[in-house]
């Protein structure tokens, strides 16, 4: 058999069910682990500053994006790494890193504390993407959107657990569910070391490049194809409408519905049980019925539609309507992960998973100051308009451009 032979032979074997279970596992105690997290970080965050929700909305943001810079620097550097050593390493040191990070903000006695945690969280949160590249190893190419999507049934799945069970703990103790996410992220790293097969043959590995391993090394590969440029920016805007959820939600709901946080960790918790609907039963129908293309239109068209309506929602009741066409969204997502993955070859499947987490940190970097000082200025007596909504109304209009650009790109094909 010669090497393409061969290559193509490794394509389209399907991946093992120890390791596609594991990734699953991986993907959903990280989702768990953070979903733990959201509904008190923020209220946290505001006990800091004297509940003054305004200001926690801006050290909130800045928050956000510390995060995403570390994302951003560091992502391309760990794709880089799996593509030379494996997927496995990479994952592991994510999982640990994670552990480590959620014991450290237990403890946080200060906001400087907090600042640290989620600075070390931004450098070692690269599993999700690297479990990407592990799919995509593994994975023929017709069947990586299906796989995806199931993949993305543990997103679902992890917050449903995760923000009705930090709620929960929440009401008990505010340092208590970083304490449960720290366990479910060392968990997560001491099954990973004993189930864990690596995903990438020997044969197959990239040599390291300093060059490439950055942010600004990252752009020949996304400029090797027109369309592959041209759906990492309609990415780009689709990524940054996603911020305006994590940064702005759990302050937007207690300030406009006066839900408390158990409440939002139920909002969160259906929230998740529609994504994991979607990405578990939907999509790969969706898909096989319309094609990728307008699979990814579509989802982009439910996603500018469920903000509409989480912004303009006037009352809590109103505002849930929004989740099951929200839900829709994620069929974009995988359909744009899967057209990506046929761009690149089989040795640049982690640069691309690395690119793509690099133009998601963009987006996250500008993202929490973008949404959580407009969300403040609207909420703020300065504004010439009371509209909390704000925020869930700007995202709109990004998804729309996202709309357009992906529309355009994928008729040049």
């Amino acid at each position: 058999m010669n090497d393409v032979a061969a290559e193509r032979a490794v394509d389209a074997k399907a991946p093992r069910g120890t390791a596609v279970a594991f990734i699953f596992v991986t993907v959903l105690l990280d989702m768990v682990a953070l979903g733990v997290v959201i509904p008190i970080l923020p209220k946290l965050i505001e006990s800091f500053v004297a509940n003054d929700t305004a200001s926690a909305a801006r050290i909130f943001g800045l928050f956000g994006t510390a995060w995403a810079l570390m994302q951003f620097v560091f992502s391309p550097l760990l794709g880089g790494l799996s593509d030379r050593f494996g997927r496995r390493p990479v994952i592991l040191l994510s999982n640990f890193g994670l552990a480590a990070d959620y014991v450290l903000m237990a403890l946080a006695p200060s906001l400087s504390w907090l600042f640290a945690g989620r600075v070390i969280s931004g450098i070692t949160s690269a599993s999700i993407s690297t479990a990407f590249a592990y799919i995509a190893d593994r994975t023929a190419q017709e069947n990586r959107a299906a796989m995806f999507g199931k993949i993305g049934v543990a997103f679902g799945a992890g917050f449903i657990l995760g923000p009705a069970l930090g709620g929960l703990l929440g009401d008990i103790s505010p340092r208590l569910p970083f304490w449960v996410a720290a366990g479910l992220s060392f968990a997560n790293w001491l099954y990973g070391l004993l189930i864990l097969p690596e995903s990438l043959p020997a044969d197959r590995r990239a040599p390291f490049r300093w060059k490439s391993a950055n942010p600004i090394g990252m752009l020949p590969l996304l400029r090797s194809s027109p369309a592959l440029a041209g759906l990492q920016v309609a990415n780009f805007f689709s990524q940054l409408a996603h911020v305006v959820l994590p940064s702005t939600f759990v302050l937007y709901a207690g300030y406009r519905y006066g839900w408390d946080v158990g409440m939002v960790g139920l909002t969160l918790a259906i929230v998740g049980l529609c994504s994991m609907v979607v990405q578990g039963v939907a999509i790969g129908p969706i898909v096989a019925h319309l094609g990728e293309r307008r699979a990814l239109l579509l989802g982009l068209v439910c996603g500018a539609l469920g903000f509409l309506i989480y912004g303009i929602a006037p009352t809590g009741l109103l505002f849930c309507i929004g989740i099951p066409v929200m839900a829709l969204w994620g069929v974009s997502g995988a359909a744009t992960q899967a057209l990506m993955t046929r761009m690149v070859a089989p040795d640049q499947q982690g640069q691309l998973q690395g690119a793509t987490a690099s133009v998601q940190s963009i987006a996250q970097l500008v993202g929490p100051f973008l949404f959580t000082l407009t969300f403040a200025y609207f909420i703020g007596t300065n504004a010439p308009v009371q509209l909390p909504g704000a925020p869930f109304l700007l995202a709109c209009v990004l998804l729309l451009f996202a709309l357009g650009i992906a529309a355009r790109t994928l008729a040049k094909r």
